[in-house]
This record gives C-alpha cells, sequence and structure tokens, in this order.
C-alpha cells in the first residue's frame, strides 16, 4: 500500500499486521525481494525488527529500511553526563496519589533532557511492564534520539510537535496522540514556543486494537484513522549527535551524517498517530455506567487472556443517557492499576483538583471514584440526556504495580491532601426508609 502525505490506515490484523511502504524517490523500493545484491540509487538494504523474528506471522513486527548509510555506521556510545531526571523508584506505598501539572523549565530544554520519570512497575531489561514519564521543553531538539528500551506512546497535553522519525514525519497536536516503535530513531521539532504531555514506554508486546468481542465491528477507535508517515530523507554531512535509551540510561556517539536517512521502506513496525477525537465512543441507551474498558483506544497484551501489560483508555465529550442512574463511575476497587492524565477540560468524576497536564496514580485494590461534591450533585441530578462536552482525560492502566519514582513522591507538585476530596462524604443511611 503506498502511502499518501496524509493518510495512511494501519489496518488490523492482529495488530498492525498489514504490510506498508513508501518512497521518496521513484523506484528506490526493490522489487520482488527485501535485499537485493545492488540496490537502487546505491541505497543499502537495512531491516528493523520490533518482535522475534519467529513470532506468528500475525503478530511480527519489523520493516525493511533502504538508507543513504546503514545504521551500522557510527562510532562507540559513551555514557551521558546528564542523564533522565525522575531518579530511582521510590518507597512503597499503597495511597492514591495525584498531582498538580509539572512547569516547564525556564532553561533551554529539549525533549530528552524534559523527560521526568513519574511512575514504573518494572526494571527496563524485563520483557513486560512500562515506565511512565512527563515531558516538557521549550526548543526543539537539534540531536536524534532512539528507546532500546520499549515503544513510546506520547499524549500532548500542550504545544504542537513534529516527529521526524527514520521512516518519515508526523506533525502532532493535542487530542491527538503518536506511537514510535523500540529502536526507531527519531527527533521531536517544537511547533509552538513550549510543549508539555505525557510519555508511556511499553517493554512488552507492541501495542494495537483491541477486539471488539460483542460490540461487533464497528466502534471505538477505526483502523482507517492512524495514519503513518510517507518515506522523507535528510542527506546532509554535518555532525550530529545520536542518543539513545539503553536499560534505563543514555548513551551517545557524534556522527559525521544524519540518521534520519532512509529513502524507501516497506514493513509494519511503523509509527503513527491517531486523532482522538475519532474516537467511537460506546455507552449504554438504559441504565448502568458501563465498564471502562470500553473506551480502550491501543493495548498491550500478556500471556494472560484479557489481562493487559498497558491499556490505553480514553474519556471523551459523549452524551449521558442512562435513566435511573448514578452517571459518574462508580465507587471501585479493581486489580488493574490507573495513572490518569488530562488533556483539556476537567474530568466528570472530579469537581477540582485534577488539571490539565497534571496526573493521579490508583494502585491495585486502592479505593476511588468520584469526589465528594460530584458524588452529591449525581445523586440529586435531573436525570435527563446532558453531554459531557470539553474535555479528554485518559488512563495508561496496567495489571502490574506502578510504584512511583522518588522524584515523584518528593516534588512539591505531589498534593499532600488528595485524601480529602473523598472526607467530606457523608452518611445517608436511613434503615427505617428506603
Amino acid at each position: 500500500m503506498n502511502l499518501d502525505s496524509s493518510l495512511s490506515d494501519l489496518a488490523y490484523q492482529a495488530g498492525f499486521g498489514n504490510e506498508f511502504s513508501s518512497e521518496a524517490l521513484p523506484g528506490a523500493l526493490p522489487i520482488g525481494q527485501n535485499s537485493p545484491q545492488k540496490v537502487p540509487y546505491g541505497l543499502y538494504a537495512e531491516l528493523l525488527s520490533g518482535t522475534a523474528f519467529t513470532m506468528a506471522r500475525g503478530e511480527s513486527r519489523r520493516t525493511w529500511m533502504y538508507r543513504i548509510k546503514p545504521s551500522a555506521n557510527h562510532p562507540a556510545f559513551t555514557k551521558l553526563e546528564r542523564q533522565l531526571a525522575g531518579g530511582p523508584l521510590g518507597a512503597v506505598t499503597p495511597n492514591r496519589l495525584r498531582w498538580n501539572p509539572l512547569p516547564i523549565p525556564a532553561e533551554p530544554t529539549d525533549f530528552v533532557d524534559g523527560l521526568v520519570g513519574m511512575v514504573a512497575n518494572n526494571a527496563c531489561d524485563k520483557p513486560a511492564g512500562i515506565s511512565i514519564y512527563s515531558y516538557r521543553a521549550n526548543t526543539s531538539m537539534q540531536r536524534v534520539f532512539f528507546n532500546a528500551d520499549g515503544e513510546l506512546l506520547l499524549v500532548p497535553e500542550q504545544g504542537r510537535l513534529r516527529i521526524a522519525t527514520e521512516l518519515g514525519r508526523l506533525d502532532l497536536e493535542p487530542l491527538e496522540i503518536a506511537v514510535i516503535p523500540r529502536g526507531l530513531k527519531f527527533r521531536v521539532e517544537l511547533l509552538d514556543a513550549q510543549a508539555r504531555g505525557y510519555v508511556a514506554e511499553n517493554h512488552g508486546a507492541p501495542l494495537r486494537l483491541p477486539d471488539l468481542g460483542p460490540i461487533g465491528s464497528n466502534g471505538l477507535a477505526n483502523p482507517r484513522d492512524f495514519l503513518a508517515p510517507t518515506a522523507h530523507y535528510e542527506d546532509t554531512q554535518q555532525p550530529i549527535t545520536l542518543v539513545q535509551k539503553f536499560l534505563g540510561e543514555l548513551w551517545g556517539c557524534e556522527l559525521d551524517h544524519s540518521p534520519l536517512n532512509v529513502v524507501a521502506w516497506h514493513g509494519n513496525n511503523v509509527p503513527y498517530k491517531y486523532d482522538l477525537r475519532r474516537f467511537n465512543t460506546i455507552g449504554t441507551v438504559s441504565f448502568d455506567h458501563p465498564d471502562p474498558s470500553i473506551f480502550t483506544v491501543l493495548t498491550s497484551p500478556t500471556s494472560v487472556p484479557g489481562m493487559a501489560n498497558l491499556d490505553f483508555v480514553i474519556f471523551p465529550p459523549r452524551w449521558m443517557v442512562a435513566e435511573n442512574t448514578f452517571r459518574p463511575p462508580w465507587f471501585h476497587r479493581n486489580l488493574m492499576n490507573e495513572f490518569m492524565g488530562l488533556i483539556q477540560g476537567s474530568y466528570d468524576a472530579k469537581a477540582e483538583g485534577f488539571l490539565p497536564g497534571g496526573a493521579s496514580l490508583h494502585s491495585c485494590m486502592s479505593a476511588h471514584g468520584p469526589d465528594a461534591e460530584t458524588c452529591t450533585k449525581a445523586i440529586a441530578a435531573d436525570l435527563r440526556p446532558s453531554k459531557i462536552d470539553n474535555t479528554m482525560a485518559f488512563m495508561f492502566e496496567t495489571s502490574q504495580v506502578l510504584r512511583p519514582r522518588q522524584f515523584a513522591l518528593e516534588c512539591p507538585q505531589l498534593q499532600p491532601h488528595y485524601d480529602a476530596c473523598w472526607a467530606s462524604l457523608p452518611s445517608t443511611f436511613t434503615p427505617n426508609r428506603r
């Protein structure tokens, strides 16, 4: 499938299983074989594998690249003096936590230097788990970066980005997301003065669309709305720094050329973006608040059916029409661990304190739900059809317990009295009157 500059649908076939191709020069893609003796235009053939070679065909992720210089053309990496912010994992805590937005630094800070580790549930060398970061930036990257530890899910909260990758460019704005495959080189350029958002680093199975089950063949995120870039190459001979994240540490080397020099490619291990405003929300038209799983955009499965390594779930604008129903999310305790963020507006389960750019963490079996003010209003509400509008909250949900990093437990943005939002819930029990 040839990709134009605006649309390439990543059709679903046990993940994103279909083949895609793009070329920046006519005839740059070899025909009939992947690695001919002589590649057109004097290019080098190179394979980027996102899964093991022997994975089932429907699960395999790999892309053939045809580039000006191969990735092997680099000197030794050395450990960088400046490492990712956030520090080691902090003390274990079962408590509910919530953070105000982290400020954007005053000093020049690019995407990599602006990453701050917030929570994680496994070391980077494990074949499962996730790490979650906040990113803040006020300058474009002048270097190129790749992550050997996992694929990256970017969720902008403010500021537009241009993500220049080996396979082409993706322009991204708040209310859109992007996924960068493990090991793919990229540079983040700012299209506005500053940017802030969230990053989930997935160490497990690559993200894919969830099965729809009884929902049927339509609904939630539609495959045709996932967009991949067209081939775009940089043929420069100027020095540039290449940085990689390897087992949680940053290492760098100096190249004499741009590593974003892929002229043509084909495969299914590709970067992609998705507009959250195109999500087809499913909800009840009778009674009761449905499970949040029906808001799942992407999932990283585990070997246990139905148990996710990572679910990316959104709470978009939607109509509420359920009769005789407590309409906000119910009070609940569950097996999963929920890290929530807010892109715009307010979240329908919280009256105040949960701000765009902020975050909350509710761990396994941690009791949570709507705050006292929201609860009181919901019980007294006139249950006519109403629309929740001008909002976009999301959740990184995982089956393994998320531990806050030391920074997250000590930073001034941690709200010290989050528990108080439930403290004023009154007892309305009336044993003599139903």
